[in-house]
């Protein structure tokens, strides 16, 4: 067989368009089969950890994350505000938080890595509501006693600003401590503990 009249220009020029068409088309099956492998942004929601830039907050103010579904807390405490927290104790339901959820490296009065950083779950211990920050010393609807903390208006549980509950309020459990780690001085990451990878 002979190639007299073929075109070995066009022969060739169609062959490497062919292929260039051809992996720009396995390109396109490629990206979407790859991307179906990725965690949904639900699936990511529910257990990713989350990367916290604690740097800027002030002192007294609290800022609030979504982890796993639930809102976060992470309050920078003034010394003043860390200070009320020995005064409190024969106040308090559980205040060495001997029946609370939190990591062992928060298992101390100020319930935190740093005194000066609370991260908390903010979702009350009784009925989920979410309590409201009340860094407010002695305001008339909460009592000459109050020292700052969080209070719940769904059914009146108190929290100090160490989320340790009150005697006396519906909820029986202090507020839940996440599994948290510092990056550096001015990152958190909320979801894994110090030595977790």
């Amino acid at each position: 067989m002979t190639n007299e009249g073929v075109d070995t220009e066009k022969r060739r020029f169609l062959t490497q368009a062919a292929t260039v068409v051809g992996a720009v088309g396995a390109a396109f099956l490629t990206v979407p089969f790859v991307a179906s492998m990725k965690p949904s942004a639900k699936a990511e929601a529910a257990g990713a950890p989350v990367e916290v830039d604690i740097g800027k907050i002030e002192p007294g103010q609290m800022i609030r994350v979504l982890w796993r579904g639930k809102p976060v807390w992470v309050l920078r405490r003034t010394p003043e505000a860390l200070a009320t927290l020995p005064t409190l104790t024969t106040t308090l339901l559980d205040p060495n938080s001997e029946q609370s959820i939190q990591p062992d490296s928060s298992v101390n009065e100020h319930r935190s890595i740093k005194p000066e950083i609370f991260v908390a779950v903010g979702v009350c211990t009784h009925l989920s509501c979410s309590p409201t920050y009340r860094p407010d010393v002695a305001p008339a609807d909460l009592g000459p006693e109050w020292k700052g903390g969080f209070f719940c208006p769904c059914h009146g549980s108190r929290f100090d600003l160490a989320g340790r509950v009150y005697k006396g309020v519906p909820a029986p459990l202090n507020l839940e401590i996440p599994p948290y780690r510092y990056l550096g001085d001015s990152r958190i990451e909320i979801g894994l503990e110090e030595g977790e990878a």
